[in-house]
């Protein structure tokens, strides 16, 4: 069966995803020794078994061969609890007063234009200020923070594609270097001068009786500022996109924004941010009728199992008031997205002001929209949206 990614498919893989659910839920891409699962079940069991399903693919000497989401336990487990302690649901919560101030200022500076970039100008800049902020690196670096964080997102395309860039030139290894030699920096300085950050917090840690490695820190650096943002950004935008094609919902939440929770949980199941994870098999499994052999690379397709009709009635109507709702968007099992807290948090009070403040609020063209670079994510390159500020004559 033919499996392409294309621009269009990006944008709105449901289609295929069903079909691949309907003809056996499993594709193996034999040239790549690639095999993907479909439905609920089997993406579940893919991300919650970590016995069965490794999630440590990167070779020996790798940067990431040692962080969060490569490692299995007990490493996982040791990394996880180290930052589980910074964390906590104290922790978050006690940052809204600031994400609210951040996300005001964003505003404020479209607000009297009648016109914004949804990604641009707000999803995009809010998650690495927020990030930036809790490491203690300067904001007003987050545009190649945003560059750093695409170009290692785009680079899992070149496990559906084959393609690999010859020599050091390669877009995602330039992007890792860059960011290391950025942190290393960032690093040295707070060796000799601790702050009350992160970046210091980590320096400090200890595992067993043992520092932190560089390599350990880098990881934990990369790991927040990359999966930080790129979560929330297109978590905001693909909200605004459905809340748009749904002005029932949209209608609905500005009359009752005391929903905005429930529906941010619609729009995780419904344009899932993360539309897939990687893990490699231990041991022979047999799944969906095959056996999928020992040391196989296995995508899990996230928003196909999101849409899984057997578990979701009728999958593709988007329904704020959907109960129960179980998504898998954050992963499952230890690998559950430790940053759910914080996504929700900042999506909660993004949308909240956004739907209080740009009334009128609508596509500003009919131009095609683009998707973001990188199949294990979902969302656009470009929101351009125009609406009334709060309080202008209609």
């Amino acid at each position: 069966m033919e499996f392409q990614m294309t621009p269009e498919i990006r944008l709105n893989p449901y289609p295929m995803y069903a079909m691949m659910r309907a003809s056996g839920g499993m594709l193996h891409l034999e040239e790549y020794n690639l095999w993907n699962v479909f439905r609920y079940d089997d993406v579940k069991t893919v991300l919650a078994d970590h016995t069965r399903f490794s999630s440590s693919q990167m070779g020996d000497g790798h940067l990431l061969s040692r962080s969060l989401i490569s490692t299995d336990p007990p490493r996982h487990t040791q990394l996880r609890g180290l930052i589980n302690k910074v964390f906590t649901p104290k922790a978050i919560a006690a940052l809204e007063p600031r994400i609210a101030a951040l996300t005001g200022e964003l505003l404020d500076r479209v607000a009297g234009k009648g016109a914004l970039d949804l990604v641009g100008d707000l999803g995009a800049p809010l998650p690495v200020m927020v990030i930036a902020e809790m490491l203690g690196i300067p904001t007003d670096d987050r545009a190649q923070f945003r560059h750093w964080s695409d170009q290692m997102v785009a680079a899992a395309d070149e496990v559906l594609t084959g393609a690999r860039a010859a020599g050091p030139a390669h877009a995602s290894t330039l992007a890792m270097q860059e960011m290391s030699a950025y942190f290393r920096e960032i690093l040295t300085r707070r060796r000799a001068s601790p702050e009350n950050d992160l970046i210091s917090s980590l320096l400090a840690a200890e595992i067993e009786g043992e520092r932190l490695s560089e390599d350990d820190l880098l990881n934990f650096c990369w790991l927040l500022l990359v999966a930080g943002n790129e979560t929330t950004t297109n978590l905001l935008s693909n909200a605004i996109l459905t809340f748009l094609e749904h002005p029932d919902a949209l209608a609905r939440l500005r009359a009752e924004p005391e929903r905005i929770p429930q529906a941010i949980e619609e729009v995780l199941r419904y344009r899932s941010p993360v539309q897939a994870m990687f893990r490699v098999a231990t041991t022979d499994v047999e799944m969906a009728g095959q056996v999928i052999p020992r040391g196989a690379r296995v995508i899990a397709w996230i928003g196909s199992a999101n849409r899984d009709e057997t578990v979701f009635p009728d999958p593709d109507r988007f329904d704020i008031g959907r109960d129960p709702n179980p998504h898998i968007a954050f992963g499952q099992g230890i690998h559950f997205c430790l940053g759910a807290p914080l996504a929700r948090l900042e999506a909660r009070v993004a949308l909240g002001a956004i739907l209080e403040r740009l009334q009128d609020l609508e596509r500003a063209d009919t131009e095609p929209l683009e998707p973001v670079a990188g199949f294990i994510v979902h969302g656009v390159t470009r929101l351009p949206l125009q609406f009334r500020p709060a309080g202008a004559v209609r």
